[in-house]
């Protein structure tokens, strides 16, 4: 986006579209001010102070196009660091399209996605990782993810970069100084000192790499596989945790045959449930194609649920189930609990005795819904505490990510040059990158492209 477009007035809808109570009509700019003072009839808009807010009627000449609430927001005191009005409307699509329209008429442009926030950051109300949690702010659909999307927006997460970065700029600022005297073969960075910085730095760094894992999980919810063999009731399993009728459930095996997703919210964590297709030898291909898309899904689930019928497997085939999972989740940052169903059904001794030795087994009758809360209290326990309840900065933006990671590439590279004893030229280069790539993560370092490609995911309206 263009800076020069910070000399226009820009409006628009920044409620969701439909009908609606009310709804919100932004304008931000030099000029906002005095354009809702042409269409407002009520007090003088020009007098008025800010964060005043005001009543009285939005018009076209004569005619009367609504009733209104004029909210006014001036100078540096509003959320883009200009002039800004919020014309509060009646929810009726017909007349916020007749009020911003006659915005357009007077002179306003319409606003391009997320310009409101741009603006916001390039006035220097918030750094670029702040404006981006705006985004999330909004999109957060649990308790948790809210949180983070705050705290960062309040600065939490750019404030250690910045500060991170300010410890290294001083280091990087004394080695451009030598290159200065390079001829006088001084020394003003101790080399110590700087390997012991950039050491101190590259764990920072490594461990904000590192918590993206559970910013993301976070942020987009836990994935938890549910999976077993036709017909043990996994399809019950998902109705029960969700309590409503959302996967079809038939004594006829192979019945689902696709894979059903749906979510729930425990104590302010997402979890994302998939109802698989039952695993088991078939040559049905329509069934196959389920089975495959089954695997896949445990492939990328954080959570598998092994669900078997307790009363009819043997304790060979269910050791040979378990055994199986356990070997595709190896190696990776999964967890496993086996689902015993139908206890209802069997003898509860003989039932025990099958499972002892199987580590993470929940007991229930889904049909009953018997013991099913004992799942999402295990859900959460073992994999929701433990991202909950940490007050370390974590990383949920994937460009975040990838820029932590550049910049800490170039820390190791710093390191080994220090080891190999390389000229201050080399470590300078090196230190630069790595400050480029910090700084690109809070705009201090940003070009039109990257802007451009952050604020088009926002809304209009923000």
């Amino acid at each position: 986006m263009n800076n020069n477009r910070l000399t226009d007035t820009i409006c628009a809808i920044s409620t969701p579209p439909g009908v609606g109570a009310i709804a919100i009509i932004r304008l931000s700019g030099p000029d906002a001010i005095n354009i809702a003072n042409t269409v407002f009839y009520g007090k003088d808009l020009l007098k008025v102070p800010s964060h005043t807010i005001h009543f009285g009627t939005i018009r076209e000449n004569d005619k009367i196009i609504d009733e209104v609430l004029v909210s006014i927001f001036k100078d540096k005191k509003s959320f883009t660091g200009e002039n800004a009005v919020e014309i509060s409307t009646h929810g009726s699509p017909y007349i916020q399209q007749q009020v911003l329209q006659l915005l357009l008429k007077k002179g306003a442009k319409h606003a391009q996605h997320g310009e409101f926030t741009m603006r916001a950051f390039l006035n220097g109300k918030m750094d670029l990782s702040q404006a981006e949690a705006v985004a999330d702010v909004i999109a957060a659909n649990s308790e948790t993810a809210h949180q983070l999307a705050m705290e960062q927006m309040r600065g939490g997460f750019s404030n250690e970069i910045k500060k991170l970065r300010e410890e290294l700029i001083h280091f990087a600022s004394l080695i451009e100084l030598e290159l200065d005297f390079s001829e006088e073969d001084v020394e003003f960075a101790n080399r110590q000192k700087l390997k012991d910085l950039v050491t101190k730095l590259h764990e920072a760094l490594h461990h904000l790499i590192q918590s993206f894992n559970v910013g993301n999980v976070i942020k987009t919810g836990v994935p938890v596989a549910i999976v077993g063999e036709p017909n043990v009731g996994k399809s019950t399993l998902l109705n029960a945790l969700l309590n409503e009728e959302r996967a079809i459930v038939s004594d006829i095996a192979g019945t689902t045959r696709d894979v059903i997703e749906d979510e729930l919210n425990i104590k302010g964590i997402n979890f994302r449930f998939v109802d698989t297709a039952g695993i088991r030898e078939t040559t049905d291909q329509i069934e196959s194609l389920g089975i495959k898309k089954s695997y896949e899904k445990i492939d990328q689930a954080l959570v598998v649920l092994l669900m078997v019928d307790a009363v009819t497997i043997s304790k060979e085939k269910l050791q040979s189930d378990v055994a199986k999972i356990r070997e595709r989740i190896s190696n990776k940052q999964k967890k496993m609990f086996v689902i015993a169903n139908k206890i209802d059904k069997g003898n509860e001794q003989e039932v025990l005795q099958k499972f002892e030795g199987i580590d993470d087994v929940v007991f229930i009758a889904a049909k009953d819904n018997k013991n099913v809360e004992e799942i999402t209290n295990k859900l959460y326990t073992s994999v929701a505490e433990g991202l909950v309840n940490t007050n370390d900065t974590v990383v949920t933006n994937a460009r975040h990510h990838e820029a932590l990671s550049q910049a800490n590439e170039y820390l190791l590279r710093v390191l080994e040059g220090l080891d190999q004893q390389i000229t201050g030229d080399f470590l300078a280069m090196d230190i630069r990158q790595a400050l480029y790539h910090l700084g690109q993560i809070t705009g201090e370092i940003s070009t039109d492209d990257l802007l451009d490609n952050i604020f088009s995911k926002f809304c209009i309206g923000k």
